[in-house]
């Protein structure tokens, strides 16, 4: 089968021929239609320090997808070959106090797919049977591809109801692109966009934001505050891992505000703590993966019922063998999700 693989500690990837896996213990084998490229992904191309620390290649990468049962491993519960499923990229024990406590997502012996072990970018692959998720009917390949990346979304804006709450995103990007979706799909009052890439703000448009900035050309503060009545926006979602957003948009919540993190900061981001956090009781969330599986239960109904449509988020798609080109877009900037045909 073709599959793309980071095969040494390099900058770059390889399209390879590799031998079909097959499913171990517990794990069923999937046949993969559609993989859509993820931010860890480039950290994973380019080789980043992130990458170095924590891969030993050969690996094949990627974990968002959309595919079909095959054929089912020992130890499964034999689940239907031609169900159409994704996945929680998250692998967890299932032992650790977090797995049973109720927050997988938060294993102490995660490991992620297409990282930790072999991925899906390939026209196969071998997934643990309990971290499959069933694909809605009403929901095509092309977006039940999304659905790992929306769930990220999902519980950064929903940490808290967003009803008539006015909402800063600080980064549009494709969880940034999707929050903003999802804030007017659950009854925001006003969805503000931030970010210093036109291309995205456009797209940001599109999803719904209602005020889009670039703070390279007009700073904040002003404009907030304006479309706030000087008030300040009452949740601030930071999904762009920029200390600068971070220390721009912090003063921008009203105090007794909440503040979600998603953004994933490289050293340290200091804050003036007493001053801004703690008396102005703001609520701090840090958000990491999705609740596995109560929030893909949210995003499945979200998408099926079509009242949240991310469809417009799908700017590009190739074939695998192309998935240079791909990367190459996400390197320019110049594109929303990427999605690679795996199979045809």
């Amino acid at each position: 089968m073709l599959a793309v693989m980071k095969e040494a500690p390099e900058p770059g990837l390889a399209l390879k021929e590799a031998p079909e896996p097959e499913p171990g213990f517990g794990e069923v084998l999937v046949k993969i239609n559609y993989a859509s490229v993820c931010g860890t992904d480039s950290l994973i191309y380019n080789w980043s320090p992130w990458a170095a620390g924590r891969m030993k290649p050969p690996v094949i990468v990627g974990h968002e997808f959309a595919g079909e049962i095959v054929e089912n491993g020992p130890g499964t519960s034999g689940m239907r070959p031609g169900t159409r499923v994704s996945a929680e990229s998250h692998l967890f024990c299932g032992r650790c106090l977090q797995c049973r406590t109720g927050k997988p997502e938060i294993c102490r012996q995660l490991k992620i797919l297409g990282v930790d072990r072999d991925g899906v970018f390939a026209q196969y692959a071998a997934i643990p049977e309990k971290n499959l998720w069933v694909n809605h009917s009403d929901i095509p390949d092309q977006i039940a591809t999304l659905q790992e990346p929306l769930g990220n979304a999902v519980d950064t804006l929903l940490a808290e109801d967003v009803t008539g709450k006015r909402i800063l995103i600080t980064g549009a990007g494709p969880i940034g692109l999707m929050c903003a979706a999802l804030a007017r799909a659950c009854g925001a009052a006003r969805v503000i966009v931030s970010d210093p890439n036109e291309y995205r703000l456009s797209l940001a448009e599109a999803m719904g934001a209602d005020i889009v900035l670039n703070p390279k050309v007009t700073p904040l503060r002003g404009p907030v505050l304006t479309a706030t009545a000087g008030d300040g926006v009452d949740v601030l979602l930071e999904v762009s891992g920029s200390k600068g957003a971070l220390l721009d948009s912090l003063p921008l919540v009203t105090p007794g505000g909440r503040v979600s993190l998603l953004g994933i900061f490289r050293g340290e981001a200091p804050i003036a703590l007493t001053e801004t956090v703690i008396f102005r009781k703001l609520r701090i969330y840090g958000i990491t993966g999705r609740g596995i599986f109560s929030t893909w239960q949210t995003l499945s109904r979200l998408l099926s019922s079509k009242r949240l449509d991310i469809s417009k988020l799908v700017t590009h798609e190739f074939p695998l063998e192309d998935f240079r080109k791909g990367f190459e877009l996400m390197e320019s900037g110049r594109c929303g999700k990427v999605l690679f045909r795996t199979n045809g």
